[in-house]
């Protein structure tokens, strides 16, 4: 194939998004293939090679519905300049040929969230002008003539669209997630207590981890709730400008000196590996890269039916699936963990489980599909 010019766009590149992550690894998977990458920006706060081209696209914005509408107009108008061979928006941007619907669908997350507002918050929530410009410009992108296919990281993504949307099931590609299995790996006991020794926690103790920002969405009160009345410890990591609220949370149920928060980190690899499993109860997911990253530390999983991971866990084999609201089975699904992650038969299933997801099966999947495309 001769060379051809890829477009992504992204309009705020940060290190430590999912999405972002999905870009950088598709990124550096496409490197060594003859494909001139070219970057769609407001602003790139990540690491830029010699050879990909980043076009800085930061029109002025008053609010959030003209941060959006601002930047989707000055992106297309730079990809229409250019004459991109393919433009893969991570955005909802009309006229895109290849769309990633890394957020999933947006009023599947507003009735999720909807579920644990008060009745006239959720007419608030659906009426509110912003939702609406984002459910319409999601509409006008999947209705347009250009859209020539759509990257999902989840069955459960695919199945909300066709069925959304309209859009055949032949256009719609579900690729999941790369995860290095080789810097990602389960703790020995002795590098276990090494890390708790050195983050304070109790050596014994059964600890699951939540991995986090945006507390409400991602289920973290759920979360310590599901622990309260059990012995197990909690590790949060991740910011919330809520955080003292879950804090109190904890007191008030009397298990604050189970639940330990971190903070954001940089580096989460340690975190997983004190850890004897993953707690994400999150409201609506599409399938984050914690459950990826957990699992390849041997970790088994608990989340919801509303997170696109669920199609990873086998219940019960390398953990459990309930609803993100159902206090009492998230609270049996921990206790029906093994004390112990490590040498764990759940643990050694979950890692198991993610080991075809490959930076090497990502970049094969996606050449493939440019290559249909470009075509």
């Amino acid at each position: 194939m001769s060379t051809f010019r890829l477009a992504l766009v992204r309009q705020k590149y940060r290190p430590d998004g999912g999405a972002e992550r999905f870009v950088s690894r598709a990124l550096e998977a496409l490197d060594s293939s003859n494909i001139e990458l070219n970057v769609i920006t407001r602003e790139w706060q990540g690491p830029v090679k010699d050879d990909w081209n980043i076009h800085i696209c930061n029109p002025k914005k008053w609010g959030r519905i003209s941060r959006e509408r601002g930047f989707a107009d000055a992106a297309r108008a730079l990809w229409e300049s250019q004459r991109f061979d393919l433009v893969q928006s991570h955005e909802r941007i009309a006229g895109c040929d290849l769309y990633r619907a890394g957020d999933g669908v947006h009023r599947r997350w507003l009735e999720q969230r909807a579920r644990i507002l008060p009745g006239w918050k959720k007419t608030l929530l659906f009426a509110d002008r912003y939702h609406r410009y984002v459910m319409n410009a999601e509409r006008e992108m999947y209705q347009h003539d250009n859209l020539r296919a759509v990257i999902c990281n989840a069955q459960m993504i695919k199945q909300e669209i066709i069925e959304d949307f309209g859009l055949p099931a032949d256009k719609i590609h579900v690729i999941y997630n790369a995860i290095d299995n080789q810097r990602f790996v389960p703790a020995s006991e002795e590098m276990q207590a090494a890390l708790r020794l050195q983050h304070g926690l109790p050596l014994q103790a059964t600890c699951l981890i939540y991995v986090g920002s945006g507390f409400e969405r991602k289920g973290l009160e759920a979360a310590i709730r599901a622990i309260a009345p059990t012995d197990r410890h909690l590790m949060v990591v991740g910011k919330d400008k809520d955080q003292r609220r879950y804090a109190a949370l904890a007191a008030s149920l009397g298990c604050d000196k189970r639940v330990h928060f971190f903070g954001m980190q940089n580096e989460t690899l340690p975190f997983y590996q004190m850890a004897d499993g993953l707690l994400l109860p999150t409201l609506y997911d599409p399938f984050p890269n914690v459950i990826l990253e957990a699992m390849a530390c041997g970790l088994p999983v608990i989340t919801t039916t509303g997170c696109g991971g669920q199609e990873f866990i086998e219940q019960g084999e390398n953990g459990y699936v309930c609803d993100a609201l159902n206090i009492p089975a998230l609270q049996d699904a921990v206790m029906a963990l093994p004390l112990r992650a490590a040498g764990s038969r759940e643990g050694q299933h979950a890692r198991d489980r993610i080991m075809s997801c490959t930076a090497t099966q990502l970049s094969s999947q996606l050449l493939a599909l440019y290559q249909t495309l470009v075509k």
